[in-house]
């Protein structure tokens, strides 16, 4: 054979040994406690998937969390039926991603991208990983644009700028999921994506059928993981959530992104990382909890100069309504934009929005915002503040008139001011008519 011949011959070889597909190393399923599936002989890097044969011939989806010597820690994606004592253990060569694109308007979908609303399979060619790059922080567009969310008492008091991150920190039954589904409908955004992470079940289709609405939902993306979902999953929902919405803001479109709630996302994490042998830190969350959170939420925000954004809300629930003790709680405030608090005692009173002035604030609020609609705003929560000090006094009748000033104004105004505060869910008001109402209120206070 002449040399050429050996060359091409040798060549051919190299190319198919470049294109070959890589051995993969099975393995046994050896030891399964609680939620932890341990497997002996395969080779697979963290964060990627294994199907686990079960007794009566289907798969079980698990990813790799963590190894122990020679063996790999499994998470199952879904129930753990069936699993058997030595059972294949097979790793996947890709992990492989989950579909989006504008195909997924007006549907809801599984932390698997598969469809829950019985409408068929999904029109989408697309796929993403759940795990984005992080943007530079330097590329980053400022956020120098007002955000209109068709609610007064957030437009006027604690006004969003487009491709902020703010936290609803909120107890269980004070009007949480009215508010979020008010900012769904009202908010000035192209496209919303909602993730319902750890709620119950019967949420899902009541927010999507009530709260969102028909003329709601053509604009929307709902990913559900309900709380009877494993743990893996929820983690997967809020993932998939920030990705579609990655997608959308990729393309220049102006999203809003709600997520509810980014306790249930901590609590999954540490469910994880309790059952693979992590210490608890802080109230029994393990350190990689406070890491993932904010992995998740810079994920959001502003992209390039001339793309699109995405403008998120992630729900905080607070254990007892005390948020200035919580673990998430405390580590959300301080990666998040700003935080709007969700009071019980006006929640009890019938104040709805039950937003707690006092107790929230937007940090670009004086960056999107005139000078004149800040002194108003400084104006208003002065005086709602001074009534809120002398209440006890005021409602036992020790207050005596002409002590001082501030009060005896306030007092006269407090029926305004509370009016000013609360707004019917049908009736939005946008961010111009907002800011006026305030300016007269302001106007009024200063006389």
């Amino acid at each position: 054979m002449s040399r050429a011949a050996w060359a091409g011959q040798l060549a051919r070889r190299r190319r198919r040994a470049e294109t070959a597909h890589p051995l993969i190393v099975e393995g046994r399923l050896r030891r399964v406690v609680g939620l932890t599936l341990e497997a002996e002989g395969c080779e697979a890097a963290l964060g990627a998937r294994c199907l686990v044969d079960t007794a009566d011939g289907n798969q079980l989806d698990t990813e790799v969390v963590g190894f122990a010597d020679e063996r790999l820690l499994l998470m199952p994606v879904g129930e753990m039926h069936g699993v058997l004592p030595n059972a294949r253990v097979r790793p996947l060569a890709r992990a492989g991603g989950l579909p989006v694109g504008a195909g997924l308007l007006g549907r809801v979908v599984g932390a698997d991208g598969l469809p829950l609303d019985g409408m068929g399979a999904l029109d989408t060619g697309e796929h993403a990983a759940l795990k984005a790059e992080p943007i530079n922080p330097m590329a980053r567009k400022p956020i120098d644009t007002p955000l209109d969310t068709g609610v007064r008492a957030i437009n006027a008091l604690l006004t969003v700028g487009r491709g902020q991150r703010l936290g609803l920190f909120a107890g269980s039954g004070v009007g949480k999921s009215t508010l979020l589904g008010m900012m769904t409908r009202y908010t000035d955004a192209d496209v919303v994506v909602v993730g319902l992470i750890g709620e119950r079940g019967r949420e899902v289709k009541e927010f999507v059928e009530h709260t969102l609405g028909v003329e709601g939902r053509r604009r929307a993306v709902i990913v559900a993981a309900p709380a009877d979902a494993p743990p893996l999953k929820r983690l997967r929902g809020a993932q998939y959530a920030t990705a579609i919405a990655e997608w959308f803001r990729d393309r220049g479109q102006r999203v809003l992104l709600l997520m509810d709630s980014l306790t249930r996302y901590a609590q999954a994490q540490r469910e994880i990382a309790l059952a693979i042998g992590e210490p608890p830190a802080t109230k029994g969350y393990p350190p990689s909890v406070f890491a993932m959170l904010p992995a998740l939420v810079e994920r959001a925000g502003n992209d390039a100069e001339g793309r699109g954004s995405i403008t998120a809300f992630y729900t905080v629930l607070t254990e007892g309504d005390d948020y200035r003790h919580d673990p998430i709680a405390d580590a959300a405030r301080a990666i998040l934009d700003g935080h709007i608090v969700l009071s019980r005692d006006l929640a009890e009173a019938g104040h709805y929005p039950a937003i707690d002035i006092e107790a929230s604030i937007s940090r670009v609020m004086p960056a999107v915002t005139a000078r004149e609609h800040q002194r108003a705003a400084q104006r208003f929560r002065q005086v709602y503040s001074a009534y809120r000090q002398q209440r006890d006094l005021i409602a036992v009748g020790a207050y005596q008139k002409g002590s001082d000033p501030q009060v005896d104004q306030a007092i006269v105004m407090w029926p305004r001011l509370r009016a000013f505060l609360q707004q019917e869910v049908d009736e939005p008001m946008n961010l111009a008519d907002g800011i006026a109402a305030l300016n007269a209120l302001a106007a009024e206070a200063t006389q």
